[in-house]
Formats: structure tokens, sequence, C-alpha cells
């Protein structure tokens, strides 16, 4: 996919999460996060929330099946939500809002 490893950070949190980002050519990010082999997670940071989960779902990918797992959350500065993709691999859509009105 054009993605090349630009850095790891070990030993986060209390899940011992290991995150590996990775940047392509056009300065794009994604991030793949493994906590004590309980689960992997990519992190996609998007420019469209709402087109990038509509899009995901429309192409196999779900909610989780836990309520609060499913939830959007809006923390004023971004969006971000959990779907499981087809393969069963966690992902975060999340988009970091520059500018609210």
């Amino acid at each position: 996919m054009g993605f090349e490893r630009h850095h790891t950070k070990e030993g986060i949190g209390d899940n011992n999460t290991t995150d590996v980002r990775m940047k392509d050519a056009n300065g794009f990010y994604v991030d793949v996060a493994r906590g004590d082999g309980e689960y992997t997670m990519i992190r996609i940071n998007v420019d469209d929330f709402d087109e990038a989960v509509e899009f995901l779902l429309a192409h196999g990918c779900r909610k989780p099946r836990h309520e609060s797992a499913s939830k959007t959350v809006d923390t004023g500065s971004s969006k971000f939500t959990i779907l499981v993709g087809p393969s069963g691999y966690l992902l975060e859509i999340s988009q970091h809002i520059k500018n609210r009105d």
C-alpha cells in the first residue's frame, strides 16, 4: 500500500501497547497498535469522518457488538469510532477537526 515504518512506541499504558506509525509518500499516516496480544487495531486518520465510515460500512465493515465500543466519540477537536473489518481486524476511524463554526 506504499506505507513505510515511520516510528515505533512500545510499552504504552496498562495494556503494554505497541504502536507502529507508518507513512506514505504523500504524508498520510496509518497506525497499527497491538496490546498484550489481546487485540490489533489499525488507526486511520481521515479528512471526512462521515464519508469514510459510510464507505467502510458499505464495503463489509461493521460496528462492534459491544454497545460502548460502537459509539462515535466527539471530543470537540476530533471524532472517532471503532469498526470491525471483514477479516476481523479492528479499525479506529478518526478525524482531527481543524476549525469548528
